[in-house]
């Protein structure tokens, strides 16, 4: 053993030190056999007994960890006792252990009492002791003291979190009866410690610091199941029990806590503020109105006391919980009840010079400055709500705070050219998230924005043209103006779109029609420069300015915009919308997409507000009338739009079927049959189309062709049509489509796939086009009866679907970062485009097979092989292939079940796993999907069994399908058990769907779902064994052997009672009883 530990300890210093992959590699395969043996627990225990090297002694504390996690086989219960109590004395005994060592230890003694913590010896729950051991390190030395709070710590944060290997109903059991037995006694031990504790004393800092991060940790939390998503922390409620009421109704409560930051240094004040952020954010209905509005008055005090002396605030952690802590006091309070406060004029003069000053220091607060703008937004937005007559004082420090975010902001770009930092405006997440904020704070005191948005602008317009006018002007100074520029077309842009949710006086809409004068002058001065210099940063900006106009003065949901016009009118010329079209967005758009071909965030901005233009009702048909317009429907070529040109490699080629869609839109307005428009359209395309051909031939022949070249070409020339087909949603443009595609098209086609299957730049494009003709999209697919063109249609998809598929299964030993792109977003693509197909209405498949064509089953014989070369992992591990994979299953499962019951073994064995898997998937679209899947096979089967009237199964009645099942009945006993304890236990969104299958898988395992049901009920404590058979008895209750219609809704209604009052019996948080969801676990393994 002693040489073993040697080796071991070498293989663990070479697996976390070794720089070189591969001995790292090698070390992780010999250490394999170390964590998997049966012999593990022995094998740990002796490592942490003899070993003093921290990485074997943290592969020892891991794999214990995994040991105690697995469901199957599960430690004994006095194994993980001894264990747990073993782990404890050894960090008792041992100091000085690494910091990830501790780590690794504690969170295994957390793992084991969260999983013991319904375990029994006696009638003793044995493993919620927790606190009385712990209560031995508190005892002991400062050191002991802060693992002991780290376990704590550490516990709580188990509790709190689901895991993958066991049901969230679990999960939410213990975690409910974790929260009533155990956690407010945790949360008083920490208060209690932290009041007692000499804050001056640096050795105990320490422990200060984990006593923070425990207190945090449990006012964080889930006390009523709700997951509450991290990333919306500006809206999260703390769910505190009633029983917590009185140490939050105690004042020294809060006052412990602002205490500490004012006493501590900054590294650990930043804790205390995190744990007041989550008290601020208590339920209101914690309170009475008295008690609400004194809670609030001391956290506003505190608030106060620390703007007053606000040095701490600049350690960049202690002003980012503060700002947080200001978000949540307006998340969580009302205005009217702020504004009650005798402390109000003073928090709300001190929080607006903390907010003036955080702006103008906008490197240090850049990620803070969300919640600032966040507390004064939901303060303007609750002014028109507000029944007192008593001052707000909004319109006194609101137009401050406007003024110093847009004066902060303009002040940054010159930093950051003459600096060369990061722009901001490259965040575009966070200057939309800040500009929407902007919308509803500018529109507080609009005269005072608009007047300080006109001063700013027009100074540094004047600014700017002086620049021009110079010979050679410098060029940091131009991008300092146009950077401030930019900066003011988006604040100008989001005051404008702020006006959609609010009701303005008409004196408004003249300020508005004044700013928007001031940006399309701009605009037209710097659209002149294009030809020699252009700022990406203030085009952009122009682009984010049309998209909020368009919003509010363009189309049919235009409000009241007489001013507006009447103002542009007077200073522009621009009478009404339809020349705004012509003259500014139209031209903007021609102009952008002739000058900005360089830059491909522009050129797909613009293109999305060409697509935009085109989906409005009155807008594209005010826009169809513009002579502009019909000259871009008949001059769509790379002569006229340079982003066109596939010699661009810099620009991404999907752009193209934006593009190609909005034209399409754009001619379908008066298209009608007209086919001579259509062919006067296509021309461009044609013309595209011609020179890929001649190419191709050139390559066929041997001749020296730029493949590179010709793989852009194709892929352009198939996007630009799929996004003409997109457009095309009725009969007569699809089939003139049609007719242009037929047989040109495909058999470009079919020659790409063949030479470029492993490119997805090509075989991707091409995939789409085919899935999108194929689709019977606003039922254009309306062939004549007389018409070959579906027949047609559809053959040509199965070839595409054969050609790919026989390409793309040779490919082998894909590495797995690029197993997606490479393999399965193609063979995701193939099947939605089968699925378009087969639920298109336009093919009668019988009529295929009657005359011999062997079209579908190619197609469906290629489904399968593409299905069994996924493993079934990667299903549900790629959400595009699982809706995909689903979808199609479900169509073949209703429509064509007679191929299914007929497949291989291993194939059907393969599907059924899938659906199995699919039934407890996130997403509810697959597991909706798969409940209709396994409906239709059910019902299929059961049609088979009825024929047979209790007759033996001879080999003339059998196919593979009824002959797995009646050798693999578990397969779907285990769904049968599945489903039950979704339907049970489970927060079910989807029951109806769920309670289609079930009753087929009752009737076909009428023995196995006795047994279940006895089960259940023998688990239940002895006053609710009548009350759970009842609910079983009565789910049955008029339920007839048979899949009708009627006896399927009659069984979903009981199925619907059936839930509510398990729910009432089973699901009841407080008591002391252990789940008895293990009754159906059990019989699942």
């Amino acid at each position: 053993m002693e040489s073993q530990l040697v080796q071991l300890e070498l293989l663990c210093q070479q697996l976390y030190e070794a720089t070189d992959p591969n001995a790292r590699t090698q070390a992780e395969k010999a250490l394999v056999g170390f964590t998997d043996s049966a012999e593990s627990l022995t094998q740990c225990q002796y490592v942490l007994e003899r070993s003093e090297n921290p990485y074997a002694l943290l592969l020892a504390t891991t794999t214990l960890t995994k040991m105690v996690t697995r469901v199957t086989p599960e430690l004994p219960m006095q194994d993980r006792l001894q264990l747990r109590n073993y782990v404890l004395q050894y960090l008792g005994s041992r100091m000085r252990l690494p910091t990830y060592v501790i780590q690794a230890m504690v969170q295994l003694v957390a793992r084991i009492t969260k999983h013991g913590w319904f375990d029994m010896d006696k009638k003793d729950y044995v493993f919620r002791n927790i606190l009385d051991e712990v209560g031995t390190f508190l005892r002991g030395s400062v050191d002991h003291c802060v693992i002991g709070v780290q376990v704590l710590h550490q516990l709580v944060m188990e509790m709190n979190q689901a895991e993958s290997l066991r049901s969230l109903t679990k999960h939410r059991k213990i975690a409910s009866s974790f929260r009533d037995e155990t956690l407010f006694a945790i949360f008083t031990l920490s208060c209690t410690l932290l009041q007692q504790i000499n804050v001056h004393d640096e050795t105990q800092h320490t422990l200060i610091n984990w006593l923070l991060k425990l207190t945090c940790t449990c006012l964080s939390f889930d006390f009523i199941g709700t997951s509450t998503d991290e990333s919306a922390d500006d809206l999260a409620t703390v769910q505190i029990p009633t029983t917590w009421r009185a140490l939050f109704l105690d004042t020294s409560t809060l006052q412990l806590f602002f205490s500490l930051f004012h006493n501590l240094p900054a590294e650990l004040a930043s804790q205390s503020i995190a744990c007041l952020v989550q008290m601020a954010s208590v339920r209101r209905s914690l309170f009475n109105n008295v008690e609400r509005q004194n809670f609030l008055s001391q956290l506003v005090k505190g608030v106060r006391t620390i703007l007053e002396l606000p040095q701490a605030l600049a350690d960049p952690e202690c002003y980012h919980e503060f700002c947080r802590l200001l978000m949540r006091l307006k998340s969580n309070y009302q205005l009217v009840e702020l504004m009650r406060l005798d402390d109000y004029p003073q928090l709300i003069e001190l929080v607006a010079k903390f907010t003036v000053s955080s702006l103008q220091s906008w490197q240090f607060s850049a990620n803070s400055i969300h919640y600032l703008l966040g507390f004064w937004q939901r303060l303007v937005g609750s002014v028109p709500y507000i029944r007192t007559t008593e001052p707000h004082l909004l319109d006194t420090y609101v137009p401050e705070i406007t003024e110093a975010y847009a004066t902060s902001r303009l002040e940054s770009v010159e930093t950051v050219v003459r600096e060369s930092l990061d722009n901001p405006l490259d965040d575009k997440a966070l200057v939309s998230q800040q500009l929407e904020q902007m919308s509803t704070i500018g529109r507080c005191e609009y005269n005072k924005t608009c007047q300080l948005f006109i001063n700013l602008f027009d100074r540094t317009a004047a600014s700017y043209q002086e620049l021009l006018q110079m010979s050679s002007p410098p060029e940091q100074d131009l991008s300092v103006r146009e950077g401030q520029l930019a900066w003011l077309v988006y604040l100008i842009a989001s005051v404008i779109g702020g006006r959609v949710s609010h009701t303005l006086p008409e004196d408004y809409d003249c300020m508005d029609g004044q700013l928007v004068c001031r940006v399309l002058q701009l605009m037209t001065l710097t659209d002149a420069q294009l030809p020699q210099h252009g700022n990406h940063y203030l085009d952009l900006a122009y682009l984010h300015f049309f998209e909020q106009f368009r919003m509010v003065f363009v189309g049919d949901v235009v409000q009241r915009a007489s001013q507006v016009y009447q103002t542009l009118s007077e200073r522009l010329g621009l009478t009404d919308e339809s020349m705004v079209l012509n003259n500014v967005f139209i031209t903007k758009i021609v102009t952008n997409l002739k000058y900005w071909t360089s830059s491909r965030h522009i050129v797909n901005k613009t293109l999305q507000l060409l697509n935009d233009l085109a989906l409005g009702y009155g807008s594209v048909r005010k826009l169809v009338k513009l002579e502009s317009v019909q000259f871009i429907l008949d001059h769509h070529t790379p002569e006229h739009f340079a982003f066109l040109d596939v010699s661009h490699s810099n620009l991404d080629l999907r752009c193209r079927t934006t593009f190609y869609t909005a034209l399409g839109r754009l001619l379908l307005v008066d298209l009608g049959e007209n086919e001579e428009r259509f062919e006067r359209f296509i021309a461009p395309t044609t013309s595209f189309l011609q020179q890929v051909e001649t190419i191709f031939s050139s390559r066929q022949m041997g001749q020296l062709v730029n493949e590179d070249q010709l793989k852009r070409m194709l892929s352009g020339l198939c996007r630009d049509i799929h996004g003409i087909t997109l457009a095309c949603n009725n009969k007569a443009s699809y089939m003139m489509l049609f007719d242009w595609v037929y047989p040109r098209v495909t058999t470009i086609i079919f020659q790409a796939l063949g030479i470029w299957y492993h490119d997805p730049t090509v075989t991707t494009p091409i995939l789409k086009l085919m899935a999108e003709l194929v689709l019977n999209r606003s039922q254009r697919l309306q062939f004549e009866v007389t018409s070959p063109n579906g027949v047609l249609l559809f053959r040509e998809a199965s070839k595409v679907i054969g050609c790919y598929g026989d390409q793309i299964l040779t490919v082998r030993n894909i590495p797995d970062q690029q197993v997606y792109p490479l393999k399965l977003k193609g063979v995701s693509v193939c099947f939605n485009m089968l699925k378009a197909a087969l639920c298109g209405n336009y093919v009668n498949f019988g009529v295929l097979r009657l005359y011999g064509d062997n079209a579908l089953d190619e197609a469906l014989n290629m489904f399968v092989k593409l299905l069994i070369s996924i493993p079934l992992k990667n299903l549900l591990d790629f959400p595009k292939v699982s809706q995909a994979y689903y979808g199609l299953l479900e169509i073949l499962t209703q429509d064509h079940m007679d191929f299914i019951s007929s497949l291989e073994p291993e194939v059907f064995v393969y599907i059924l796993s899938s659906i199995s898997e699919g039934l407890s998937a996130l997403d509810p679209m697959v597991c909706t999907g798969c409940c209709s899947t396994l409906d239709h096979i059910l019902s299929f089967l059961f049609k088979k069994l009825s024929k047979l009237n209790g007759a033996p199964m001879s080999p003339s009645h059998s196919t593979p399908f009824l002959r797995i099942l009646e050798l693999h009945p578990e397969i779907l006993q285990q769904m049968l058990s599945s489903i039950m304890n979704t339907i049970i236990f489970e927060n079910c969104r989807n029951q109806w769907s769920m309670s289609r299958p079930l009753l087929g898988l009752i009737l076909l395992n009428e023995e196995y779902f006795q047994k279940l049901r006895d089960r259940v009920i023998e688990m239940q404590p002895p006053e609710r064994v009548s009350v759970m058979a009842a609910c079983f008895d009565n789910l049955m209750e008029g339920i007839e052997r048979n899949l009708q219609p009627r006896n399927r809704d009659n069984f979903t209604k009981n199925l619907s009672v059936f839930r509510r009052d398990v729910n009432c019996s089973v699901k009841d948080e407080l008591s002391p009883h252990p789940p008895s969801m293990s009754a159906i676990n059990d019989m699942m393994v």
